[in-house]
């Protein structure tokens, strides 16, 4: 009798497809560095990219970052998940290719959506940042696995394998870090960065896959089809790159910046950084002043030395160096020193601002903090801080430490102006006029009255030094202006200030106390 089995037909067992042929190791090492390289080229350029549109703040850079970091998780995980269904060696040039199509599409899609986001919500922030680096970041993060897929042909060297291009993709990101920030921002525009990095990584996915054509000597199933999309793709993002608005004049090593003249004055000069009105300057006449705050420290200097009186001035924050060219027409002689970090802008100054270095204006290029330090003591009849990252006071120039440094330089009788913006709950200036109470005897503040009773935000001008202040003076000086100002000091500043938080280099949470509640 037959066994049972013995009339069933046994399937033959499903064949094995033959392993992927593994990369040459230098050719492996390279895709894992440069790509890894390329994710972090593009989050440097993606901060640049989103600040004229959304500031250059704690959370925008907080936004790059995490956004970056989801890209590259995600990334991570479809390139492993598709190399377990794919060859590789099909999936690797395609990715290289995509990733420089969208990373050419990211400027004018970052602008249009710029346009359409611009301010610091939350939500737009996040947003506008997910359309700068998301895509083209989770495509280059995919390169990685695809790589160590095609290399692990002995799974007892796995971890050798794994290890040895994990570290590889690390030092790439490292050094591409490292080139971006201390070369490639100082040297070219974000524009061209991109553009650079758009091409390098067409190029480098476009020879990789006539090389793995050659050495599999077979035609990819539907690959016409994949390089005229990508063809397509290529010619759409140029065209949208032709048309896409530009927000800058200059692209600084800090700022996006531009100069609009004035429609309702002909020698008026506007410059925004980063889109944002940062100064105004009248070619004809550097004793107009625009803005509110700029009148005010116009008016405490009118006041600590009349006009014709010189000064030996230190400006902590350059701009359009309005308040010195200010100094200098009312009073001949006055030194007007300025430190200003980004050196792009003070060409910038010269060339469509009316600029003029000499003996009684000197620009110095670097971080005010350290420069401060240099400074000889009891120095500087009048010290003005009017230093902005966007709209907010850099954190390491509102501490008290650097207010201890900014005495020092004072002379006695000396007065230190620091402007400063807030808004509603006025958490920051509380703080800001404590710290700097914190250090000077004499302290007052200048600001509208609806800013004050927190009804919008605003500029405010802290007012202080060692000697007492001449406030009678002061105020009436700011009587004499348009616009109503209100002077605090004594008391009723003490209670402004409240219990308000004295910010020191060791905790300065200056974002966190200016984002509205």
């Amino acid at each position: 009798m037959n066994s049972p089995s013995s009339d069933v037909a046994v399937p033959p067992a499903p064949s094995q497809p033959a392993a992927a042929r593994a990369l040459p190791n230098g050719l492996a090492a390279f895709l894992v560095f440069y790509s890894s390289g390329a994710v972090l080229v593009l989050e440097t350029a993606a901060l640049r990219l989103v600040g004229p549109y959304v500031g250059v703040t704690l959370q925008v850079t907080s936004s790059v970052i995490g956004i970056a970091l989801a890209a590259i998780a995600y990334g991570s995980w479809a390139g492993g998940w598709l190399s377990d269904r794919r060859n590789p060696r099909t999936l690797l040039a395609p990715a290289l290719v995509l990733s420089g199509i969208a990373t050419a599409i990211t400027l004018p899609m970052v602008r249009y959506a710029g346009e359409v986001l611009r301010g610091g919500a939350v939500s737009g922030v996040l947003l506008l940042v997910v359309v700068a680096v998301f895509v083209p970041a989770m495509l280059l993060s995919a390169v990685s696995p695809m790589v160590i897929k095609l290399q692990l042909a002995d799974l007892r060297r796995t971890g050798q394998v794994v290890g040895r291009l994990s570290g590889i993709g690390t030092l790439g990101a490292v050094t591409a870090t490292l080139v971006t920030g201390f070369v490639l921002v100082a040297a070219l525009p974000s524009t061209v960065i991109l553009f650079g990095l758009a091409a390098t990584l067409g190029i480098t996915g476009i020879a990789l896959g006539v090389y793995l054509h050659r050495q599999d000597r077979a035609t990819v199933p539907g690959a016409p089809r994949v390089r005229a999309a990508l063809a397509v793709l290529g010619l759409v993002g140029a065209g949208l790159i032709t048309v896409a608005p530009d927000p800058c004049d200059v692209e600084t090593a800090y700022h996006c910046a531009r100069v609009e003249v004035d429609p309702g004055r002909a020698s008026g000069r506007t410059l925004l950084l980063n889109s944002a009105q940062h100064s105004y300057v009248d070619l004809a006449d550097p004793t107009h002043l625009e803005y509110a705050y700029t009148r005010w420290i116009g008016a405490v200097a009118d006041v600590v030395a009349p006009e014709g009186q010189r000064l030996d001035a230190l400006h902590l924050g350059g701009g359009g160096f309005t308040v010195p060219r200010y100094l200098t027409a009312t009073r001949p002689g006055t030194d007007n020193l300025v430190f200003e970090i980004d050196g792009g802008l003070v060409e910038l100054s010269e060339q469509r601002l009316g600029v003029r270095q000499g003996p009684d204006l000197r620009a110095v290029v670097g971080d005010a903090r350290m420069l401060v330090a240099g400074e000889a003591t009891d120095s500087r009849d009048y010290v003005v801080g009017d230093a902005f990252g966007h709209l907010v006071v850099p954190w390491h120039l509102a501490t008290r430490e650097m207010a201890a440094e900014i005495r020092r330089v004072t002379r006695p009788g000396g007065v230190y102006v620091q402007n400063v913006i807030d808004y509603p709950p006025l958490r920051f200036i509380r703080s800001e006029v404590a710290t700097v109470a914190a250090e000077f005897g004499h302290v007052a503040l200048i600001a509208p009255p609806e800013a004050l009773a927190g009804e919008r935000g605003a500029n405010f001008l802290i007012v202080a030094s060692d000697a007492p202040l001449p406030l009678a003076a002061i105020r009436a000086r700011l009587d004499d202006g348009n616009e109503p100002a209100s002077l605090l000091s004594g008391g009723d500043l003490t209670d402004f200030a409240g219990e308000a938080l004295v910010l020191t280099d060791d905790y300065a949470p200056v974002d966190q106390l200016l984002a509205t509640a």
